[in-house]
């Protein structure tokens, strides 16, 4: 598979940078707006709550972890990470997808059920058995989807896992050739 030249790879990482910003910036917003729902006093109040979630989710997070997982795609397949080269590459995309399944099949028809709730009982959701489950589902989905998000960060940052050879090197660096008999290195 044809790699990209070094600009081709920074500008790529630029681009995922970008998407992993926006996934984590929307994390957080979403988790705000999510826990300001709790005490909101009028049925108004409440229901611009719900809506202000589904305008992060799908306008900010959702983007951004698509985002994250397409160019993460790409940067595994145009540049020497590879796929399953490293560990803690593997483990961000099993995180990042199953995120995003906890996002799409979790966190989504809950925060989507929101609105309809809000809007027919007004202040009173608050009290249904059913906004509050959703409500509570929010949260701990919300705080599971913050964390990884934040491992995941740590992961680029710090790339455990990377593995060393017989020399204590970096797995995959270059050789460095021996120096000839006599001469101190």
């Amino acid at each position: 598979m044809r790699k990209y030249g070094r600009t081709g790879q920074r500008a790529l990482k630029t681009i995922h940078l970008v998407f992993a910003s926006l996934w984590l910036g929307g994390a957080v917003a979403l988790n705000a707006v999510i826990l300001l729902t709790g005490p909101a006093g009028e049925g108004a109040e409440l229901l611009g709550y719900c809506r202000a979630a589904i305008v992060v989710d799908d306008a900010v997070v959702i983007p951004g972890a698509l985002g994250c997982l397409l160019t993460g795609i790409l940067i595994s397949g145009f540049t020497g990470w590879g796929f399953f080269r490293h560990r803690w590459v593997t483990v961000k995309y099993v995180l990042t997808v199953v995120c995003i399944c906890v996002g799409t099949f979790l966190l989504g028809p809950t925060v989507n059920g929101q609105p309809a709730i809000a809007s027919e009982l007004g202040a009173a959701a608050q009290a249904d058995p059913a906004y509050r489950a959703n409500h509570a589902r929010s949260l701990l989905g919300g705080a599971f989807q913050l964390a990884a998000i934040l491992f995941m960060t740590s992961l680029s940052t710090f790339k455990p896992w990377q593995g060393r050879d017989r020399a204590g090197r970096p797995a995959g660096a270059p050789e460095i050739p021996a120096a000839p008999p006599g001469v101190p290195r």
